[in-house]
């Protein structure tokens, strides 16, 4: 009975979850980077999440990010995701992947 009432209300085990919908994730390159916005459903809002990858000596690097900000509506989130990574990228320049790491937060 209880997961009827967690269906019905939309209450998960989790307190996120990632953005279901066909059209959500949405790719753009930029800065011989490849953005991935991939916003995070939180109830009835979208969370701003996503990465940026980059092919280096054959070795795809990537670096996630999530930020605060929540939107009513995943179209909103796709585009400010965009604009952050955008940002993150032109603040950080080079070094957002000069370590040696495969994966990281940003």
């Amino acid at each position: 009975m209880a997961s009827f009432f967690a269906k019905l209300f939309g209450i998960s085990s989790a307190s996120t979850e990632k953005a279901t919908s066909g059209g959500a994730a949405k790719t753009e390159t930029y800065a011989d980077c490849l953005i991935k916005a991939a916003p995070m459903r939180e109830g009835s809002q979208f969370r701003l999440a996503g990465s940026i990858e980059k092919t280096i000596d054959g070795e795809i690097r990537v670096r996630s990010f999530i930020r605060a900000d929540l939107f009513t509506s995943e179209q909103d989130a796709i585009d400010a995701t965009l604009r952050k990574a955008h940002q993150i990228i032109d603040q950080n320049g080079p070094s957002l992947f000069s370590d040696d790491a495969a994966s990281r937060p940003v």
